[in-house]
């Protein structure tokens, strides 16, 4: 091997396999006792997310976070929309999502798509996707990991209803972007 390929090889790590999805779970179903028991709350992302934006909003124009009362249970006057256990969720989930991509190999940038869609509209379907889920979950006070995750451990009837119409409507909006991937 020569030098230069040498330098390549150690540079990039070879992709480790997947995990077998029920171990994961597994896996995950301890992540969301741990999180029940130390923060006395589920998990979910929405609520850390909001909060760090509210956070960098009461920066810029903390007049508008002042008078406007949905703001204003997080932030505004002394109040800091950092100080919350769902921030600290939120971060640690970032932080060990990108440490596990990086044991295995997995971080890397790039843009998966189908042949017949091109770089840019894949990301404007991803942003326009993302700002609707957002919304949504800001509209529906919480996150689909919250409400599902959070909601299905308790075994919350609600919970359940909302996953299958997630799963439900999922599959059947595949049938008109299935030609995007193939």
């Amino acid at each position: 091997m020569t030098t230069a390929e040498n330098t390549r090889s150690k540079k990039t790590r070879e992709a480790k396999p997947f995990t077998n999805p029920y171990v994961a779970g597994a896996f995950l179903g301890l992540v969301l006792f741990a999180s029940f028991f130390f923060t006395g709350n589920g998990l979910g992302a929405s609520g850390g997310l909001n909060r760090i934006i509210v956070f960098f909003e009461d920066l810029i124009v903390p007049q508008h976070v002042d008078t406007t009362p949905y703001l204003l249970e997080m932030a505004g006057g002394d109040k800091n929309p950092l100080d919350s256990w769902v921030v600290f969720v939120t971060i640690g989930v970032l932080l060990g999502g990108f440490a596990s991509g990086w044991l295995h190999g997995r971080v890397k940038v790039e843009t998966n798509k189908g042949p017949n869609i091109s770089k840019q509209k894949r990301w404007f379907f991803a942003f326009l996707g993302g700002s609707f889920m957002g919304f949504g979950a800001r509209l529906a006070r919480g996150c689909t990991s919250g409400q599902a995750l959070s909601g299905g451990a308790v075994l919350s009837a609600g919970s359940w209803a909302f996953m299958f119409a997630v799963f439900g409507g999922a599959y059947a909006l595949a049938w008109f972007v299935r030609k995007l991937w193939n």
